[in-house]
Parts: structure tokens; C-alpha cells; sequence
């Protein structure tokens, strides 16, 4: 068996004829139809039905067979782009941002991978809070951002979004406020903790509020989530975090407040312009391993 056997097969199929998979992969029909046969022959099975009416048709083992032919063809092909990046010896510069405190393991997969994969690729690293990373982009001293933000994506950056949540209010199992939902007035009366301003979480809850003609109050702001967590625990207030914060905390719930209607948003941001092999090779890396992994893994700051 060969992989072009396997490609003419899939591309009979997705024709509805040899005539026209021989047109599209510009090799003679008699050709087509010669490796398709031979292909049967080394299976032991039939794939086509080449008496239908109405053009090809699969048969059963063909049904089984095609979509385990076409992943093969995706597997050759990625394959085939992997050495490619390799032989092109992508080399230049790649300034990247991050937010403060990120702890985010598929971004931080792919920083680590580069250096082993793209030797040629000479990363620098920067942390920061979201405004000041965003001017940079805009102004060209970074390259590449990882930020949080609130709301909309800045119209004026090429923005892939790859978390957008709510907010939640996370407090302890048998806090007074422990219930299904809560609206941003049941906080009121509440000690807020959040982080710290300039993150996507801040603005989410400061937004919301002043949407509702509530001012919003913080009394202790931090640069990390595990240390609202811990605050929470231990009684000293209510914390708005993402509803995801509390998981594995069996002390505390998150409780989703359902009138916070500005959602905080983690995503990479560069500038529309064109940008280098490198910068577009690093990109294309982090929204594979951020998209592929999904937002469980990735959560706002």
C-alpha cells in the first residue's frame, strides 16, 4: 500500500468520479483508476461501487475505510510541514509579551519547545500588565502579546481569543451568599478581593458594575488567584475570580454572578501588519496549543 493509492481513493470519493478526481490531481483517469484497483486487490476488499447510478459509490468496507485514509493523508501532511519548517531554518527575532504572573502550561510548552525545535529563532520574554503590553505591540516593541483584557478585542490589534468567561464570586461552602446565582448588588455589603487593576478579571467586574450604576469596591488586590483563594478560605472576603478558580478547593464554591455582563477575555495579540517568518511560525504555534488544548488550560487574568 501507498500513500498516493490512499490520496487517489479519497479524491474519487470526494469527486463523485475518476474523470473528475484525474482532473483535479492532473493524472490520466486510467491511471486513477489502476492504483485504486491495486489498492483493493492488496486489501482484500472492495471500496467503490463503480456500477451506481449517479456516479461512485462506497461500499461498506469503503465507508470503514475512508476516514482512517484521509487521517492518514492529514498525519503525511503535517508531517510533511514539520520538516519543512525544519529545512527552511526558520531563523530571526521574536519578542514576545505575557501577562503578569502566567502560569498558563501550554504557553509555556510552546516558549520552552522553540528554542530545542527553532535554534534559529532567537526569543526574548517579557511580563507585564495588559495596557502597558498592549502599547508595546501597537508601538512594534513586542512582537507577539498574551494578554487579559474585558469586553470587545482592541480594534486596532489582530486579536485571537481564546478564553471568554464570566465572572464568579468565590466564596466559602456555608458563606451566607452560597446559593445557585447572585446578582453584582448581592456584593454590596461584601469585603471584595480581585486582582490587581490593568488584569482582565478587574475590568470585567469594574465594567459590569458601572454598566448597573454599582461602584465597584476592592479592599485587597493581588497579582495572583491563589492568594484571593487563600484569602477567601480564611474568611477575609468574598473573591471575583473566573468560575473556574475554585476547582479542586473543596472549601469554597464559585457562584456565578448573572448580571456581570462584561466578560473577561485572555487572548495573543500582534499588529496587522506583516510580520517575520519567525513571529508568524511562533503565532501559529501558540494558537495550536492554546486552541487544542482549550480553555480549560488557559484561564484569564
Amino acid at each position: 500500500m501507498e500513500m498516493h493509492q490512499l490520496r487517489y481513493f479519497a479524491a474519487v470519493v470526494d469527486e463523485g468520479s475518476f474523470t473528475a478526481a484525474a482532473a483535479r490531481l492532473h493524472v490520466s483517469q486510467s491511471g486513477i483508476s489502476t492504483q485504486v484497483g491495486k489498492l483493493e486487490r492488496e486489501l482484500g476488499q472492495q471500496l467503490l461501487d463503480r456500477a451506481s447510478r449517479g456516479g461512485v459509490r462506497l461500499t461498506p468496507a469503503g465507508e470503514a475505510i475512508l476516514p482512517l485514509a484521509k487521517n492518514a493523508l492529514a498525519t503525511l501532511e503535517a508531517i510533511q510541514h514539520t520538516a519543512a519548517e525544519f529545512a527552511e531554518a526558520v531563523r530571526g527575532r521574536v519578542r514576545l509579551g505575557m501577562i503578569m504572573g502566567c502560569s498558563i502550561p501550554p504557553f509555556l510548552d510552546v516558549v520552552a519547545e522553540l528554542g530545542r525545535t527553532h535554534p534559529g529563532i532567537e526569543l526574548s520574554l517579557h511580563e507585564g500588565h495588559t495596557d502597558v503590553l498592549r502599547s508595546q505591540v501597537l508601538s512594534g516593541a513586542l512582537d507577539l502579546a498574551l494578554i487579559a483584557f474585558a469586553g470587545e478585542a482592541d480594534p486596532e490589534l489582530d486579536t485571537t481569543v481564546f478564553v471568554d468567561e464570566s465572572i464568579a464570586a468565590v466564596i466559602p461552602v456555608g458563606h451566607p451568599l452560597d446559593r445557585e446565582s447572585l446578582r453584582l448588588a448581592d456584593l454590596r455589603a461584601e469585603k471584595i478581593l480581585c486582582l490587581s487593576p490593568g488584569t482582565g478579571i478587574r475590568a470585567a467586574y469594574e465594567r459590569s458594575c458601572r454598566r448597573l450604576g454599582l461602584e465597584p469596591h476592592v479592599v485587597i488586590d493581588a497579582s495572583s488567584p491563589a492568594t484571593l483563594l487563600r484569602l477567601a478560605e480564611r474568611g477575609a472576603g468574598v473573591a471575583v475570580l473566573s468560575p473556574s478558580s475554585a476547582v479542586g478547593h473543596t472549601a469554597l464554591r464559585a457562584i456565578p454572578v448573572k448580571d456581570a455582563t462584561v466578560h473577561a477575555c485572555l487572548g495573543i495579540v500582534a499588529r496587522r501588519d506583516q510580520h517575520s517568518p519567525a513571529v508568524r511560525l511562533l503565532r501559529a504555534k501558540l494558537r495550536a496549543a492554546l486552541t487544542l488544548r482549550g480553555s480549560a488550560a488557559a484561564r484569564p487574568a
